[in-house]
């Protein structure tokens, strides 16, 4: 395996144009609701969207949180809220803190919708805009907030393409907007990250690098789950990462074990590579790793 950076640059055409419609949407917009994936918050937090909304009421969203490690979400919301933002955990697959997420736009604008009231503006709703970059379940999020299946789900990035208003209840109405990525990804962490959760699309990154990556790390903070998905004992594990030779050769040879046990064999009995990064890739994607995070907020 290389050692060497791995380089990862994505940035769709059609999202420069998105940039200058979400300036545009903003001047309607009462509550931005900026949804991060909650194994990576700080990875999924676009620095740009960041910028651009500062003088908006927002409302930090760590979706995804059955996939994360709880103790870690707590730290999350913890470290959101002593940076003055609101921060709510939630998982839009169960609906577990949607409702506290409403609750909390009503608040933002409570006295605002008093104002209204008292000039006999009652019919006035909170336009609300969520945000976030691809495959952080945007689609997912609204599809549960507004009780719904009309948007088309999936777990690839990109799959929300057109903006549209939705109404949430008598009180909030939510604009969907497609995700925006960065264009370069000066930090070679941010943009693994990003790579391991599926926020860049697959087809353009090279996957057993990734995957390695990837395996590196769980070894380093998740070994159990390791340990348990693919029936490697932790002495077997710490055997083969403990030889005397180069690191990578040890966590190459593990992912080796692992081909084996998944059966991801080629003629000749060889172990496929590019298979045995996809087994991984998809069990850490779809939780059946374990609760994972990637990111923690004691290490910036």
């Amino acid at each position: 395996m290389n050692e060497n950076k791995t380089n990862i640059n994505w940035y769709p055409g059609h999202m420069a144009k998105t940039r200058k419609e979400i300036i545009e949407d903003l001047k309607l917009i009462d509550v931005v609701i900026e949804l991060l994936d909650s194994r990576i918050p700080l990875s999924s937090r676009n620095p740009d969207i960041t910028e651009i909304t500062k003088n908006k009421d927002r409302i930090i969203v760590l979706n995804k949180s059955d996939l994360s490690d709880k103790k870690e979400n707590d730290k999350w919301i913890k470290y959101f809220k002593e940076n003055g933002l609101i921060a709510i955990e939630c998982d839009s697959n169960s609906g577990r803190g949607i409702n506290e997420v409403l609750r909390a736009i009503e608040k933002l604008k409570e006295k605002e919708l008093q104002e209204y009231a008292s000039k006999g503006r009652t019919g006035r709703k909170i336009r609300a805009m969520i945000l976030g970059i691809p495959n952080v379940g945007k689609s997912s999020f609204i599809n549960r907030v507004s009780k719904t299946n009309r948007l088309e789900v999936g777990n690839k990035p990109g799959v929300t393409k057109k903006k549209q208003w939705i109404r949430i209840n008598e009180k909030i109405e939510l604009l969907d907007t497609p995700g925006v990525l960065w264009p370069k990804f000066d930090n070679e962490k941010v943009a693994l990250n990003l790579a391991y959760t599926g926020s860049i699309k697959d087809e353009i990154l090279p996957q057993i690098e990734i995957a390695y990556q990837l395996l590196k790390y769980l070894l380093e903070n998740y070994k159990s789950n390791i340990s348990e998905r693919y029936k490697l004992s932790i002495d077997y594990i710490d055997e083969i990462l403990n030889q005397n030779q180069p690191e990578n050769f040890n966590i190459y040879e593990i992912m080796q074990e692992i081909g084996k046990k998944r059966g991801a064999i080629v003629s000749g009995g060889q172990v496929d590579d590019e298979k045995v990064a996809r087994i991984i890739l998809d069990d850490f994607r779809s939780g059946k790793l374990g609760k994972i995070t990637l990111e923690r907020s004691d290490v910036k």
